[in-house]
């Protein structure tokens, strides 16, 4: 059987909190949807995330998932990577704020102190303070407090510090529920489009690995497209093995909104990745979820 190694930015490992966007993969493999496509899956979180380059590089590793950021940021270096499917069609960040506040604009944060984990990647803030220019806002209005850990900004945040934390959806319900906080702005609902989370590869492995691609990431999408239909003890199963540390009404919540927020949704046209490296996407076009490579000439989505 043809064997895919896939490695793992650190936050996105399956026992991490970003872990929930790869809740694809893991139904795909726990219902046997790659052994059905005659494929045999392994994974590992690579932590810190730089191994998931190292383990590409030396061929350890077949495909990375991680930020969009990487192979886009390489494009036209010698590390030549590109992106063979996408995991996410929006992104499940949020803003917690101590108080409720159901007017809440990003305009409020000017003046106040927020909180961006970053020990593992920019997202947090860069999204944020992209969202914040695209409303007419001016980021360096805010202090943000940035390149610390979550767990270590969730303790300060909690003791006090900060006005608002930007989080992901799994955190943000574990502070709510324990009323340390409010969710006031989801990015689920105001972000727009952000398919952040990507499937990538060594550029010169692409034709090497096609056929391995294609079923891979076919079976990703046949997951995505499965998940309505999925008994729910199926996906309790999956939460219960990856997160075992978590209280499951929490995971649920945090499916239920990522499933309604459109998280996995894939849109009816898709922009293939160039054959040349790097990725055929922009702030206003899609990579294709779960979409076999192609050497096609890049095609902008409307």
């Amino acid at each position: 059987m043809p064997f895919l190694a896939v490695a793992l930015f650190g936050a996105y490992g399956l026992a991490g909190v970003f872990g929930m966007v790869a809740v694809m993969y893991a139904l795909a493999d726990v219902t046997g949807i790659f052994r059905d496509a005659g494929l045999s899956v392994t994974s590992r979180a690579c932590d810190p995330w730089t191994e998931v380059l190292h383990d590409l590089e030396s061929g350890a590793t077949d495909v990375a998932l991680g930020g969009l950021w990487v192979p886009g940021m390489s494009a036209g270096s010698s590390r030549a990577l590109t992106v063979i499917g996408q995991l996410n069609h929006t992104c499940p960040k949020v803003i917690v704020r101590r108080e409720a506040h159901p007017d809440f604009a990003l305009a409020d944060l000017a003046g106040q102190v927020v909180l961006a984990p970053g020990a593992g990647g920019s997202g947090p803030y860069a999204v944020t303070a992209g969202l914040m220019r695209e409303a007419g806002v001016d980021p360096d209005r805010v202090d943000f407090v940035r390149d610390l850990s979550t767990s270590m900004l969730v303790e300060l945040f909690v003791a006090e510090l900060g006005d608002a934390i930007v989080l992901d959806l799994v955190t943000a319900v574990e502070l709510e529920s324990a009323g340390h906080g409010h969710v006031v702005y989801r990015n689920l609902e105001h972000g727009g489009l952000m398919p952040n989370s990507v499937y990538y590869c060594r550029t010169d492995r692409v034709e090497e690995l096609r056929d391995r691609l294609t079923r891979f990431v076919a079976g990703v999408a046949t997951a995505m497209n499965r998940l309505p239909d999925t008994p729910a003890e199926t996906i309790d199963g999956i939460l219960r093995t990856r997160w075992p540390g978590k209280d499951l009404a929490v995971l649920r919540q945090a499916v239920a909104q990522m499933s309604a927020g459109r998280v996995w949704e894939r849109p009816s046209r898709s922009t293939p990745p160039p054959a040349t490296g790097g990725c055929a996407c922009s702030p206003r076009t899609r990579c294709s979820p779960a979409s076999p490579p192609t050497t096609s000439s890049p095609t902008t989505a409307s």
